[in-house]
């Protein structure tokens, strides 16, 4: 399972604004929400309200709510101006989806992963992290690495089984050896 370093995500989501506020918006979203290409193409405008979105999860996940992220650091993570300005540029007879497809109705998660893949490609990612599902993949690292409780990391992303999960949590044998180290040593004092 690959993921994308910090720098790498900027970089993906600097060019993905580059192409088009959606692509930013979509990227953005698959991201900060550990979404599923699927999961971004099926969203309706009616999934955000009050600062918050509805995740309607697939492959026997969990619905999922989460709030809006404003990010005053870091301009291209910041979802709450993202979706702001793509709502005010999206096309007004687009129904209900959110990403509309230029024949109408929601994007196909294969259009999505074309749109990614090409992103990718020009931010000079390897063939491993073009596809969309790195999103996802990044934000479960990145979580599990803040030493987020793996339990809360399950619930945010929406996965039914723990096990799911778990593949984002990595311990070197140098990791487990010095912290278990420093248990002992504590408890002997």
């Amino acid at each position: 399972m690959e993921s994308l370093t910090y720098d790498e995500l900027i970089e993906v989501l600097r060019e993905a604004k580059a192409h088009s506020l959606r692509n930013w918006c979509m990227c953005l979203l698959a991201f900060s929400h550990g979404m599923r290409a699927s999961e971004v193409c099926r969203l309706r405008t009616g999934d955000l309200k009050d600062g918050h979105i509805r995740i309607k999860r697939l492959k026997g996940s969990n619905a999922t709510t989460h709030q809006l992220i404003p990010h005053k650091g870091q301009p291209l993570l910041d979802e709450v101006k993202a979706i702001k300005r793509w709502l005010a540029e999206r096309p007004t007879d687009a129904g209900d989806a959110l990403f509309p497809s230029n024949k109408g109705g929601c994007m196909s998660a294969t259009q999505f992963y074309r749109i990614y893949r090409a992103i990718a490609e020009e931010c000079g990612l390897p063939a491993n992290k073009c596809h969309p599902h790195t999103l996802k993949h990044t934000t479960c690292t990145m979580l599990v690495r803040t030493d987020m409780n793996v339990a809360k990391v399950q619930a945010f992303v929406g996965h039914a089984a723990i096990a799911s999960t778990m593949k984002y949590v990595t311990v070197t044998d140098a990791e487990a050896s010095a912290e278990a180290t420093q248990r002992l040593m504590r408890m002997r004092s």
